[in-house]
């Protein structure tokens, strides 16, 4: 009965031992959305303060667990004023609710490089879960003057309404869609082991 219970614990701690971190290359990143104003136009913005990781023991990345932080009260229209709006206690909250964060609870391969990964946004204070379409590219050797470098990129998408977390609750939908569409790229470089391990 002991060793049953030994293996499976075993192969844990030989699964996180050999697992590695894979930080965001943020030059080369975008956390955005994008919402319809008045049922008529298209708004994009994005969250111009954040940073994400990805853990993973298999090389090819298919058991990645994704972590991201974005700072709220970065957020950019590219409209100060509506940026200000954004910021406020009508909608964002950021004074209350400062940082928004993703972590992965599953990924799974749907068919060649397309994957669903599924986990917990919390946004507003609120924490729900989320399925995220993830397109994987890589993992490639990147070499340069400074030497080789594993990277490997992600572009996900997906939707989530805003009334789920209680952002704009008293903003009409007419006035802005309570759908939003997440659109975010990452490209991520493999961590060095030594260097991981002084930090």
């Amino acid at each position: 009965m002991k060793c049953l219970l030994i293996t499976p614990v075993v192969a844990l701690l030989a699964l996180t031992a050999n697992a590695q971190t894979w930080t965001v290359d943020k030059a080369h990143s975008r956390v955005g959305f994008t919402v319809t104003h008045l049922m008529l136009s298209e708004v994009d913005g994005n969250f111009k303060t954040f940073d994400a990781k990805i853990t993973a023991a298999k090389p090819d990345l298919s058991d990645a667990v994704f972590d991201m932080t974005a700072d709220v009260s970065s957020i950019n229209t590219d409209n100060d004023r509506r940026d200000g709006d954004l910021k406020s206690d009508k909608w964002f909250d950021v004074a209350k609710y400062p940082t928004l964060t993703f972590k992965s609870t599953s990924f799974k391969k749907v068919e060649g490089k397309k994957y669903k990964a599924t986990g917990d946004l919390t946004m507003h204070g609120v924490t729900k879960p989320v399925t995220l379409d993830v397109t994987m590219n890589g993992p490639v050797t990147n070499e340069s003057p400074r030497g080789k470098t594993e990277k490997v990129g992600f572009k996900v998408t997906g939707a989530l309404k805003r009334s789920d977390f209680g952002v704009g609750a008293n903003v009409p939908v007419a006035v802005a869609s309570d759908e939003i569409e997440l659109k975010a790229n990452g490209e991520f470089a493999k961590q060095d082991v030594a260097t991981a391990e002084k930090k």
